[in-house]
């Protein structure tokens, strides 16, 4: 018997509610801020990745899923924001559209040891605002990333945001760790010492305990930041304050990607244990001139749809549709019942039926397994009379329709 791959998970029916709940929401909040879907393949080469997100960082030297043949080297995507920016380039969108506002939902796969909301196959909700270096944009990406959560019936997410400040900026940060963690270097874990020498902002990014705890006594301030970058980020903390949108600053946020510059924020959920991350995104302003475009401003955030999920109470299944579940009794009711079937659903009503032969009291329950809202009766008597029952699951009650004013009764 075959079974799945470690690190993927089967998505079955009674869990896909949720997701399309969780898609079809995010579509229309997206509307509501005019963004517009791009969808971009799986798998690009590999080199892309290799440029865009760093070569010392964890996702490269470790978790990229290749695929090589005799020319090429090809990469499952890892993330969104590297394919789009590419996409972006090769469709000409810089000269045709300039600002573009786009969103993505899909899969990404990245070669880590499987864990509670942390897979290989996951999926990502995202959104890139390409064009653009104003601080009102981040703005409007923070507050687009709070207001997805609370439309998903999340709340209690903490918004952590900080400035990395231009490359310059980053420099100057880069020199002064350089300074300051020599001392404390034998107390950090092996990745650290290693990232020490490759790329000593990484080690800010570190995820484990006894390291943030070291992280914690440097202080890090905001001292390494031009007037320019400084003045940046008080616009956005001004804006996210202006919309009563509560925030976090945490100097030693740097997030995990080469490409990260000025504005980097992460939002976090206490129920999700030491796992904490619900999704993170942050200004690419040098990314799109990496890849061979114009200089232009460019920033994004995705969130995990796993993660999501795993927050208790959210996203529960709200049908818009309420089913309609047809019991046939007999041959003549069992072919009448295939038009009134289709009758119903062209009328725009969800409807099933038992395809089992089941008794009508096997059939009466699977109705009720399949959260049937209304079930309807079709036999010899009702065939004769022209009408049918129709059982209310909620109320528990029960009545004759005429059949020509059934679609009518099941629509109010």
């Amino acid at each position: 018997m075959f079974k799945r791959i470690p690190g993927t998970k089967d998505i079955l029916p009674e869990e896909t509610s949720s997701w399309q709940t969780v898609e079809k929401t995010a579509r229309r909040i997206f509307s509501f801020y005019n963004y517009q879907e791009i969808r971009t393949p799986i798998i690009e080469e590999a080199s892309l990745f290799n440029r865009t997100l760093g070569a010392t960082t964890e996702i490269v030297q470790k978790q990229m899923f290749l695929i090589q043949n005799q020319k090429d080297t090809y990469a499952l995507r890892p993330e969104g924001t590297a394919s789009i920016v590419r996409s972006y380039l090769e469709n000409n969108l810089d000269k045709t559209n300039g600002f573009v506002k786009l969103y993505y939902l899909g899969p990404m796969f990245r070669l880590e040891r499987p864990q509670k909301g942390r897979l290989r196959q996951f999926h990502h909700i995202g959104v890139e605002a390409i064009g653009s270096g104003l601080a009102s944009l981040d703005i409007e990406v923070i507050s687009l990333a709070d207001q997805l959560l609370k439309s998903f019936g999340i709340t209690g997410h903490q918004i952590k945001i900080n400035s990395l400040g231009c490359p310059k900026d980053k420099q100057a940060l880069t020199t002064a760790l350089k300074k300051t963690l020599p001392e404390k270097l034998n107390r950090l874990c092996a990745d650290c010492q290693l990232r020490s020498k490759n790329n000593v902002l990484r080690i800010l990014d570190c995820k484990n305990e006894e390291c943030q705890k070291i992280l914690k006594t440097l202080q890090l301030k905001h001292a390494h930041l031009c007037p320019d970058c400084q003045k940046h980020f008080e616009e956005v903390k001004c804006g996210l304050t202006d919309l009563d949108i509560p925030f976090q600053i945490v100097p030693q946020l740097v997030r995990g990607l080469d490409y990260y510059n000025r504005t980097v924020f992460e939002i976090t959920h206490c129920d999700l244990g030491s796992q904490d991350a619900l999704g993170a995104g942050g200004r690419y302003n040098n990314l799109v001139q990496e890849l061979g475009g114009p200089e232009l401003g460019a920033i994004g955030f995705a969130f995990g749809v796993e993660r999501l999920l795993l927050v208790p109470n959210s996203l529960k299944q709200n049908p818009q549709n309420k089913l309609v579940y047809l019991i046939t009794l007999g041959e003549t009711a069992k072919s009448a019942g295939i038009k009134i079937l289709n009758q119903l659903r062209r009328a725009g009503i969800s409807a099933d039926t038992d395809y089992a032969n089941r008794s009508l009291k096997g059939a009466m329950r699977a109705a009720n397994d399949a959260g049937a809202a209304f079930v309807l009766i079709l036999g010899e008597d009702e065939l004769k009379n022209n009408t049918i029952s129709l059982k209310d699951m909620t109320a528990s009650t029960q009545r004759q329709v005429a059949l020509q004013n059934l679609i009518e009764e099941l629509k109010c």
